[in-house]
């Protein structure tokens, strides 16, 4: 049974940095399950972070626009079709991960017939996971658009101030009919210690549910691109049991 995760929030808030983090704490805790990076921020980070510049995208199967890496076989239908180019558009990050991406998505209301077999190939490329992560955004609308899928555990990832908080909590809001009744609640990023009382003092008055918190990482502005941090990890597992997830052993 697939386990999946979505992590949302404003560009910048730091949801490509906890969406590996995350990806790092499944390896160590399952090293044999499999993991499905899935991207779909349009602005494509998730990729670049693993030293990847990735151009085959669910958008160029939509639009026609995607080069095979082989001949399109005869005698496949549609459907086939398209469940065979998603194949082609994965990439391996090492032998338990891949990672795909969306980049633009159809509206939901199109009548094209391209969207449900979409929908229908993506559903079944995510069940063969055990885990898949969706480094989102925004929020779930987007994501919905694209697949209808179940999400197990949705994050939205926020700064220490009172605008990203107040974003947060209209996040949850549009978010929460795509949640399917799944666990969701909210990850304060790059907390200072002098902050802290202040940052609880908002989420209170907003009532919204704190699953945990991530302080600032000073090592992490040296190395930005590779969105990897220690103290991000590290911080997850603090929290990681109150997480709707399998928990170790």
């Amino acid at each position: 049974m697939t386990t999946k995760i979505a992590i949302t929030g404003k560009s910048g808030s730091g949801k490509t940095t906890v969406t590996k983090a995350l990806w790092r704490i499944l390896q160590e805790h399952f090293p044999e399950k499999s993991i499905l990076l899935f991207d779909n921020d349009l602005t494509g980070e998730l990729g670049h972070s693993f030293g990847q510049d990735i151009r085959k995208t669910i958008y160029g199967i939509r639009s026609g626009k995607h080069e095979y890496k082989t001949g399109i076989p005869e005698g496949m239908t549609k459907q086939e079709y398209i469940e065979w180019a998603m194949e082609d558009i994965l990439t391996p990050i090492n032998d338990n991960t891949d990672i795909i991406v969306s980049w633009f998505v159809g509206a939901k209301d199109c009548r094209c017939p391209i969207t449900a077999q979409i929908n229908y190939a993506l559903q079944k490329l995510i069940e063969r996971y055990d885990f898949v992560i969706f480094d989102c955004e925004f929020d779930l609308k987007y994501l919905n658009q694209l697949v209808d899928t179940d999400i197990d555990l949705t994050l939205i990832v926020a700064l220490p101030y009172e605008e990203s908080v107040l974003l947060a909590k209209r996040i949850e809001e549009f978010s929460a009919k795509y949640a399917a009744g799944g666990q969701m609640g909210v990850i304060i990023n790059r907390v200072r210690n002098e902050r802290m009382k202040n940052v609880f003092d908002m989420l209170k008055c907003h009532e919204l549910d704190v699953l945990g918190c991530i302080p600032f990482d000073e090592q992490l502005s040296e190395n930005p691109l590779e969105r990897k941090s220690e103290v991000v990890v590290d911080s997850i597992k603090q929290f990681y049991s109150r997480l709707n997830l399998p928990q170790e052993g």
